[in-house]
């Protein structure tokens, strides 16, 4: 059992990855203003104290502690701290993502601290973008300075700042979708303040507001948090953690993609190789700005370079790359830029459409993206931006792992591919098999392909291969059960004409309009089949045997082959194929039933 502190757009978040998991969990706020739906969450409203705290957790059996409250709510993360230590559970904070501190603007540890510096400074006119609590932090400037506090806009908080003695002429309400400067316009202050609150709590857009505007920017510093907090910035942050601290949660565990580890060994090879520190583990930012942790299992020095190897971690996806090393070799070059080579086990690419020249390693675009942007930080740190580095990714045994892979289908050779396009892998995610599908047809298109041909595996493919001699191996794409991912993809990419090979199992369920037709998703519907039956002219028996089969295959020993009701049944299914491309680019489908006996 599970029990989040909210109230904040974190505490969304964490709700929204908590229900996942399908298990009973418990949202705490301190009012009820938070308009939140927790699927599988039962809320709680009211502040709790230590006492509190702890007995509930030993009531109702919390064993993890989620704080996704507001970074200044000090109090509340000391008290979620003693709790913790009392009851020895763990507690993870989702905390926001914080951009760098510009030294351009004031930092100050406190609002006395910020007082005082507003007085010495001779501000008379200040906007407080800081909420209505911090009303009586600041009262001994506001009682002597013109002063304006922006709040939102609701009885309690009008309630607060009377409460506090402000004068109420002086409250500014917020709007939503207002933009900052229009209120600096408005009011022309001399300065404004603001607490840090991060990418959630609009402070980049307060400050180039206040940029814009000339007008100086005082930040209150967040408060720092009790040690021992385990701190993710996201989603998949908080349930990697949550994975690893109560791995009973969720029924199945996500992981990091092969681009993920490449990213991490990278960064701490470089770290290594420039300060001498050897690093256990190592914080990346995915590409949608999360930073995430992973560890590093071994570094080793090679000459003037050093190797660091992440073991990776995909979960319970079953990926061939599973507790495989992923190993990085960094040096330093003349050359300026960043390089990046493939070491054993990486393959090479000899087929164009991959986005990646022939000749290139086989590392994606967004690895590629990852390892140069955490390069180019640590570059910066160490005041060496122009400093060239050769980046080489390795995989021990990738060269027989590729073998599993559709590598050799794709024209990469001597390995796998380094890839990942979120820097996540959910279980028994589709994502990479829908990314490979996607290569596999625009290696075809630069091929010169204009036909297609799709099927759901190599005993099909066989049998279609035989049917269209002509055409060259890599035309023939395996769309697994994504069959409308497959042809919105096959539509994008402008291709003239697609033929699908599709088994009566997936028919059945495809001509019902399910584009996916994977057992987890959809099972055979008797009724639905049924139905088409009688549609095609077939009589009482007949229907009655559909209703009492266990799979679909056994339509083949119940009709022969020219019956009317495969020609149906195709017709049903090329109506749903259309229906999934209704751009512009449309292209010619034609539909093939192959029978268990052709195979």
């Amino acid at each position: 059992m599970i029990l989040v502190f909210g109230g904040t757009t974190e505490g969304r978040a964490a709700v929204e990855t908590l229900d996942e998991a399908g298990q009973t969990y418990y949202y705490s706020t301190r009012g009820n203003g938070q308009q939140v739906e927790c699927i599988h969450g039962i809320r709680l409203a009211g502040a709790m104290e230590v006492k509190e705290m702890i007995d509930f957790c030993r009531e109702h059996g919390i064993q993890l502690l989620v704080d996704a409250a507001h970074p200044f709510a000090e109090q509340l993360h000391k008290n979620i701290g003693q709790a913790a230590e009392e009851l020895n559970i763990p507690v993870v904070r989702y905390e926001r993502i914080y951009p760098p501190r510009d030294p351009d603007l004031i930092w100050c540890d406190s609002y006395a601290e910020a007082c005082v510096w507003l007085k010495n400074q001779g501000i008379r006119n200040l906007l407080a973008l800081s909420g209505v609590q911090t009303i009586p932090k600041l009262k001994a400037y506001w009682l002597e300075n013109p002063c304006w506090f922006r709040v939102l806009d609701r009885p309690e908080s009008r309630q607060l700042a009377l409460k506090y003695g402000f004068p109420a002429g002086k409250l500014i309400f917020w709007e939503e979708g207002k933009e900052e400067r229009g209120v600096l316009l408005q009011l022309r202050p001399d300065a404004i303040l603001t607490k840090e609150s991060g990418r959630s709590g609009y402070f980049r857009e307060k400050v180039e507001a206040a940029r814009k505007s000339g007008i100086p920017v005082v930040v209150i510093k967040r408060p720092v948090l009790p040690e021992g907090f385990y701190v993710v910035t996201g989603n998949n942050g908080l349930r990697h953690r949550i994975e690893r601290l109560l791995p009973g949660f969720y029924p199945l565990h996500s992981g990091f993609t092969t681009g993920s580890c490449a990213c991490a060994a990278a960064k701490a090879a470089l770290s290594t190789l420039l300060t001498g520190e050897v690093l256990n583990q190592v914080t990346i930012t995915l590409p949608d700005g999360e930073e995430v942790e992973l560890p590093v299992s071994r570094t080793e020095k090679d000459g003037q370079s050093i190797i660091c190897t992440v073991v990776k971690d995909a979960g319970d996806d079953p990926d061939v790359t599973n507790k495989r090393e992923i190993c990085a070799k960094v040096m330093l070059s003349k050359e300026t830029g960043i390089r990046f080579a493939a070491g054993k086990g990486v393959g090479i690419v000899t087929l164009p459409g991959l986005g990646l020249e022939i000749g290139e390693p086989a590392i994606n675009p967004t690895p590629r993206k990852m390892m140069a942007a955490e390069t180019e930080k640590i570059l910066e740190a160490h005041r060496i931006p122009k400093q060239g580095v050769v980046i080489e990714i390795s995989v021990p045994d990738g060269e027989e792992l590729a073998l599993k892979t559709f590598n050799p289908k794709l024209g990469i050779v001597g390995g796998i591919s380094i890839i990942g396009t979120s820097g996540v892998v959910r279980p028994f995610s589709s994502e990479a098999f829908v990314a490979t599908i996607r290569k596999e047809i625009q290696v075809a298109k630069a091929l010169g392909c204009r036909h297609i041909v799709i099927n759901s595996g190599a005993k099909s493919e066989r049998i279609l291969r035989e049917r269209f001699p002509e055409i060259i191996p890599q035309a023939f794409v395996h769309y697994g059960n994504y069959i409308e991912e497959t042809l919105k993809i096959i539509e994008e990419e402008g291709i003239g004409r697609v033929t699908m090979g599709i088994m009566i199992g997936k028919a059945v369920k495809l001509a019902e309009g399910h584009g996916d037709t994977h057992s987890r998703n959809v099972v055979m519907n008797r009724d639905f089949i049924i139905g088409l039956a009688k549609e095609a002219g077939c009589d009482d028996g007949i229907c009655a045997r559909i209703s009492e089969m266990t799979l679909a295959r056994e339509l083949w020993n119940m009709l022969p082959a020219d019956h009317p009701f495969f020609s149906f049944l195709l017709k049903k299914c090329e109506e749903v194929c259309y229906s999934y491309i209704k751009g512009e680019k449309k292209c010619i489908i034609e539909l093939m039933l192959i029978s268990e006996e052709s195979l």
